[in-house]
């Protein structure tokens, strides 16, 4: 008989009831009569050679990634014209806007953080794709009627309804991990955080580029009567539209990925609930780390616009529109890159621990990049900046592979395929309750740093610098079955973590 691993079989004397994975020869010998090993967690069947060399199934993943840009679409295709559509609609002072706008756009991360873990627990039972498809076609109306909003309580109710179908995220992050062997998980979560990138571009450039159409594109739209009593009607109509598009794909071509657990002599399974699963071992740690990288990337994506915006005297860079412009791209770019070329096989070369361990190093230094840069300025040393900045930006984008690492992190620590749904909601909640305070309260930090001047104006990069150090002292707990790596023992070469000791 022979015991497979991830990239090769060899040969070992064994019984029908030794487990096929094991962690060393000395189980070969001292758990002879032990049950045959569990299903691995994920889904993932690693000790069969076959599943391990699966390649990925190409068409799934890409409609997978398409269903994926909707979420961004839903969220963050109004921040271009929310703030002109609260102060034509509400009659309010231009002083108040910035109030009402952040409770309209926490409104949806809330309800979402409200719901996830119901979605999770959903998908867990009925099944991935019901949930995902019912979740798209829900956001697909829910954004779609927002442009039709006449008050402000209207749009803060139409928001709240985007939220409730939060199933998108949680349900695909599971159904690629299921379409995905430990080998190739690196590259389709890859794809997964590329979409989600181009979905935050694309859905802010669909806004800012289709509202107010009658007033943008006159000799298009002015005689629509419609398109000028409801202005910003336009852009959430096409972004209901390419929801609804989702909708009907996943639902003709998206195959479920659930597998049901078998059930002998009548014996009823009793799901774990939301507090086992957060108290299995290494689940606390992960989720932590989870939550502290997604902390840092909000804290970056809120703070960096108006950092660059910002005069240069009072902390910032004092970039024109366009200049910001070219920065995002820049950085969305090599994103891009990190993402897809790098990320695959540095993954697979050092493990999930070790590209953690790689980001949470330059977390630290990628933040203190901005003061100093911003020193170059206040000095007037601008060719200096303009060689150092770009640099930064674009080898400090590295750090976006912490967040498909952690990730992957928590698809490894899951107790059991069964629980991935329900765990990756309960860290979508973390995301979803951060992406409700996390943006206020930083840039809030930023403008008192900038009014006071405490730290010469750098305040909230002290904060940020002393917040991704504890990450980096965190990271050393991180778990080893979540650290990813290839193991070779006794000719069998075993992903680290794939085993779930009972």
């Amino acid at each position: 008989m022979t015991v497979a691993g991830p990239n090769k079989v060899a040969a070992l004397t064994v019984d029908e009831n030794t487990p096929l994975l094991v962690t060393s020869e000395a189980d070969l010998k001292t758990r002879p009569n032990e049950e045959p090993a569990p299903t691995p967690r994920n889904g993932h069947t690693n000790g069969d050679d076959e599943d391990a060399d699966r390649p990925l199934p190409a068409f799934q993943i890409l409609v997978l990634c398409f269903a994926r840009l909707i979420e961004p679409f839903a969220f963050f295709g109004i921040f271009p014209f929310i703030n002109k559509m609260i102060w034509e609609t509400g009659g309010l002072d231009e002083a108040d806007v910035g109030f009402y706008s952040g409770q309209i756009e926490s409104s949806f991360s809330l309800t979402q953080m409200f719901l996830m873990i119901s979605w999770g627990r959903a998908a867990d039972r009925i099944g991935r794709k019901p949930v995902l498809v019912f979740s798209l076609a829900g956001i697909s109306i829910a954004t779609a009627i927002f442009g039709l909003s006449k008050s402000i309580p209207q749009m803060v109710i139409f928001r709240c309804c985007s939220g409730i179908f939060a199933g998108t995220v949680l349900t695909i992050r599971a159904m690629i991990t299921e379409n995905s062997t430990p080998r190739t998980q690196a590259r389709a979560f890859s794809f997964f955080a590329f979409s989600g990138n181009l979905g935050m571009f694309l859905g802010p450039l669909l806004g800012g580029v289709l509202s107010s159409p009658a007033e943008q594109y006159p000799d298009v739209f002015g005689r629509f009567a419609f398109l000028k009593e409801f202005p910003y009607a336009l852009p959430t109509f096409v972004n209901g539209m390419i929801a609804a598009v989702a909708t009907i794909i996943c639902g003709l071509f998206l195959q479920e990925t659930l597998k049901k657990k078998d059930k002998s002599d009548g014996e009823r399974e009793v799901p774990m609930s939301a507090w086992e699963i957060v108290k299995s071992p290494g689940v606390p740690i992960v989720l932590y780390l989870y939550g502290h990288t997604m902390l840092l990337g909000s804290a970056l994506t809120a703070v960096s616009p108006v950092f660059w915006f910002t005069h240069p005297e009072l902390g910032g860079y004092g970039f024109s529109p366009m200049q910001i412009s070219l920065f995002m791209g820049s950085i969305g770019i090599s994103q891009s890159i990190w993402l897809l070329l790098v990320f695959p096989p540095l993954q697979h070369a050092i493990g999930t621990g070790g590209v953690l361990r790689l980001c949470f190093y330059v977390w630290p230094i990628f933040f203190l990049s901005s003061p100093l840069c911003n020193m170059f300025l206040r000095k007037g040393w601008y060719t200096a900046f303009w060689i150092v900045a770009p640099v930064f930006q674009i080898g400090g984008s590295g750090v976006a592979m912490a967040f498909t690492g952690v990730q992957l992190a928590l698809n490894d620590i899951t107790p059991n395929y069964q629980t991935l749904g329900t765990l990756n909601a309960i860290a979508l909640t973390l995301t979803s309750g951060i992406r409700t305070i996390g943006p206020a309260a930083f840039t809030s930090l930023f403008a008192v740093g900038a009014r006071t001047q405490i730290f010469d104006g750098y305040l909230v990069w002290v904060v940020l610098v002393a917040i991704a150090s504890l990450g980096t002292f965190l990271i050393r707990y991180l778990p080893e079955k979540a650290e990813g790596r290839q193991k070779k023992i006794e000719g069998v070469i075993v992903v680290g973590g794939v085993i779930d000791e009972e």
